[in-house]
């Protein structure tokens, strides 16, 4: 009957379109190298990736790590970065050793740590901060008046206009990137005459600040009211003088890889995919770090 003929075409109808559906998914599936396979990560949503990133290194870089390791959740909620802070030295060696994914440094790498595999990868840059104790009266030093007080050969602030009092030289521990840094700025490697050699950034402004007489050397993203940063050459350090070179102490904060970034898991390259996003200089700025330059 002609009924019995339309039910059979109707059929034939649906047959056809569950047949081409079929086919329409095949080809989207091919064309997105494979449905589930192992295809380009770089595509995946932020849900796709999780697990753990260890990170081991610099305690300057706390702050940084610290923002950023809560920040990161909101693009890759399932990625949990597990950070230590041990010196930019130890954040090397465990890097190197495979010990941590990520080696945070707050000095560049040496030429002896990149002859080992060791990728620098910078993502920011920051200012080390002269600061003493509230009440010096001294508020700008020369470079070379800051050589000659951490070599030993100014041991008074009255030689540099200050009250008749003597200089507290505190700075970091061997191994420290802020000092490795700080020292080879300056050219005093090994010649600095230190009164307290302290491990961790905190203990540094902790230290200046309940110390009459002391000066140090902090990252200044640290810098608070309860110590007086010197001016370096009539320079004050800030974004603005970092940026444009005027102010002479500044060092790149690296987050150091064994090999490339793209030669590491999806999780390590989800933590700097997010840094290079929006949100992840967002983060940079806002801990009062500096953007680098894009080479």
């Amino acid at each position: 009957s002609s009924a019995a003929s339309d039910v059979y075409k109707r059929q034939g109808l649906l047959n056809m379109k569950k047949v081409f559906g079929v086919l329409l998914t095949l080809v989207l599936c091919l064309g997105l190298t494979g449905c589930g396979g192992s295809g380009d990560d770089s595509s995946a949503s932020g849900n796709d990736v999780s697990g753990n990133v260890s990170l081991n290194g610099s305690t300057s870089m706390e702050k940084f790590v610290n923002a950023l390791k809560e920040a990161i959740t909101e693009e890759y909620p399932n990625l949990t970065l597990e950070p230590q802070f041990t010196g930019s030295g130890a954040g090397i060696e465990a890097v190197t050793n495979g010990t941590a994914d990520i080696g945070d440094s707050s000095r560049a790498l040496k030429d002896e740590e990149k002859a080992k595999g060791i990728e620098e990868n910078i993502v920011a840059i920051d200012g080390i901060a002269v600061v003493t104790h509230k009440d010096n009266k001294v508020s700008d030093l020369t470079t070379d008046d800051l050589k000659k007080i951490y070599t030993g050969e100014i041991t008074n602030w009255k030689d540099l206009g200050g009250d008749d009092q003597a200089i507290v030289v505190v700075g970091r521990e061997a191994g420290s990137g802020t000092r490795g840094a700080f020292e080879e700025i300056l050219g005093i490697e090994d010649a600095c005459k230190y009164a307290q050699e302290l491990n961790e950034t905190g203990a540094v402004m902790a230290k200046v600040s309940e110390t009459a007489g002391a000066i140090g050397y902090v990252s200044l993203d640290v810098v608070d009211d309860t110590v007086k940063s010197l001016k370096l050459d009539g320079v004050k350090a800030s974004e603005k003088t970092i940026k444009d070179g005027s102010y002479t102490l500044q060092r790149p904060f690296v987050m150091a890889t064994k090999g490339k970034i793209s030669e590491q898991s999806k999780e390590v390259q989800a933590v700097f995919d997010f840094i290079n996003s929006e949100a992840g200089q967002k983060v940079i700025e806002q801990v009062g770090l500096i953007i680098p330059d894009k080479k």
